[in-house]
């Protein structure tokens, strides 16, 4: 079974127990979050040689993603330089982007 679910303006493909990292969600570290943007899901068949893929249009009503938030941290720095030509003067800046690691823990 997996989901493809929208966080952040991007899609993530999850399977129960994946560990994800998006970007930062308002919740502390051990809380639950729930995904209610399911853009699609498929289910495994009850023979388990196919599976069920539903598709939403675009989202797919009642169907939800929960995880836990695992930690809070923040990405590699991205080093930005401007640089003026002819002025004698630069300035140099730094950037690290904030991330969420979510545990999956269920698709329904």
């Amino acid at each position: 079974m997996y989901a493809i679910v929208k966080s952040g303006g991007k899609q993530y493909k999850v399977h129960p127990g994946d560990k994800i990292k998006i970007e930062k969600v308002p919740s502390g570290v051990g809380d639950e979050v729930v995904f209610d943007k399911v853009l699609l899901k498929a289910e495994d068949s009850s023979d388990g040689k196919d599976s069920v893929l539903v598709v939403g249009n675009p989202f797919i009503e009642g169907s939800v993603v929960k995880g836990k938030v695992l930690e809070q941290t923040r990405g590699k720095k991205v080093k930005i330089l401007k640089f003026r030509r002819r002025k004698h003067s630069m300035k140099s800046m730094g950037h690290r982007q904030p991330y969420s690691e979510i545990e999956i823990e269920s698709i329904s």
